[in-house]
């Protein structure tokens, strides 16, 4: 497979432009949330105002305008962009209402397409998003502007030559911060980590009007240098995110990692605690009851635990598929056969390495080593690299009885200890132990 990203050279040369762009990251597919994470964004915000605002502004002028389809286009990115900036998924619903009634007005509106496309993103719909980018790039063959609907689209649904052409066309069109981070993206995913912050940072030094948006990428970048085992520079990056944004959560949650890697698991927990009460998404609750098992308190953890399944359900009420992050849940703390069953509807709704790593993890966890290891290699067929991915399929290699290949893998894996739970690494060390 082959990824024709920027080489890093061009990629230094392209950042000389850097101090005349800015561009806002709606919906960036890192886990995606997780994602949750596209577009230049210039719709979205305006430097100095916040999203809500925008959107004050810009409700008034469709209630005046309803037939005004620019506003009433900014006005769901807007809702999108809020959205990003309080995990709220009620504002998903929000911007489909308006969406809605500007795609009857405007059906071939590249816009509207677009940002139909960003909203299918947002929900994990990535075949939804995939027919919006492409229906938006024949409305405005000559427009970039549905390029990073595609590029993310094409990520999740296993397509990654057709999102690193589609990358490619973003970045020598206008070298902005949310095509830059996606380029970071598509090197994590090769396995190229120095390439992936390289292209991280470029996204970082781009800017956005948003100030969540440039907190939210400098803590990507953070999360990168923990897998790459540079605590330090990591944690110099989650306190650059929160001098730009000091509220912003997912930056003092790479903090709360920084101490679970160093062993400081109170202090870890206190912070997680804290940030699970403000923002109680499904990834920040496992990462807090995690660290409780790790640390031994058993009942507090399994209580928190218990509180994922409601939190999925609140994502799946706003039409968000959260097949593939619940199976993953199901696999490690709960229910085995629940978590094949979602994890092959992750993979049916999206063929991505991503979903061959939820169904080598639910394999495994059902015993069934041999059908999860052929999994696990599927998921590491681009050169993958994450630490978690890795130790699920050392789990797949040893239920398989290919212990070589389990150690080999559980030695990578924990190469990248410090992006890992504590309750993970050690679970980690204890294979490695036994093998």
């Amino acid at each position: 497979m082959s990824f024709p990203l920027p080489a890093p050279r061009r990629l230094a040369v392209l950042a000389a432009a850097l101090a005349l762009v800015t561009g806002a990251l709606f919906a960036l597919m890192r886990t995606p949330e997780p994602a949750n994470a596209p577009g230049d964004g210039s719709a979205v915000t305006v430097a100095g105002r916040s999203a809500k605002a925008r959107i004050a502004s810009l409700e008034r002028t469709v209630r005046e305008s309803p037939r005004n389809v620019e506003a009433a286009t900014g006005l769901a990115q807007a809702y999108l962009q809020m959205a990003r900036e309080t995990d709220d998924p009620s504002f998903y619903a929000r911007a489909d209402a308006v969406l809605s009634r500007a795609r009857r007005i405007a059906p071939a509106d590249a816009g509207v397409l677009t940002a139909t496309g960003t909203l299918a993103l947002a929900r994990h719909d990535f075949r939804g998003a995939q027919r919006d980018g492409e229906a938006a790039h024949r409305a405005a063959p000559d427009s970039t502007l549905p390029d990073a609907v595609l590029a993310d689209a094409y990520i999740e649904l296993g397509r990654y030559d057709d999102a690193a052409r589609t990358l490619q066309h973003m970045v020598d069109a206008k070298p902005t911060l949310a095509a830059y981070a996606r380029v970071s993206y598509l090197r994590e995913l090769s396995g190229d980590l120095p390439g992936a912050a390289e292209a991280m940072r470029l996204a970082v030094a781009a800017g956005s009007g948003a100030a969540e948006n440039v907190a939210y990428v400098q803590t990507l970048l953070g999360d990168l240098e923990l897998r790459r085992g540079r605590r330090a520079a990591a944690e110099r990056s989650y306190r650059e995110a929160l001098a730009v944004l000091p509220s912003h959560l997912r930056a003092q949650a790479g903090l709360a990692r920084i101490d679970g890697a160093a062993g400081r698991l109170g202090p870890a927990i206190e912070r997680l605690q804290r940030i699970v009460n403000r923002l109680p998404l499904p990834e920040l609750t496992v990462a807090l009851g995690e660290t409780q098992l790790a640390a031994g308190r058993t009942a507090e953890a399994r209580r928190t635990l218990a509180l994922v399944p409601a939190q999925e359900r609140r994502e799946q009420a706003a039409g968000v598929n959260t097949d593939v992050d619940l199976a993953l849940f199901e696999a490690e703390h709960g229910d085995a056969r629940r978590a094949v069953s979602l994890a092959r509807a992750g993979w049916a709704a999206a063929p991505s390495i991503r979903s061959a790593d939820a169904l080598a993890a639910a394999l495994t966890a059902a015993g069934e080593g041999d059908e999860a290891l052929r999994w696990a290699r599927r998921a590491l067929a681009t050169g993958w690299r994450e630490p978690a991915v890795l130790e699920h399929a050392a789990r797949a290699a040893h239920a398989a009885g290919e212990d070589r290949l389990a150690r080999r893998w559980i030695t990578a894996a924990l190469d990248g200890a410090d992006a890992l739970s504590p309750w993970r690494a050690a679970r980690a060390r204890a294979l490695q132990r036994e093998l």
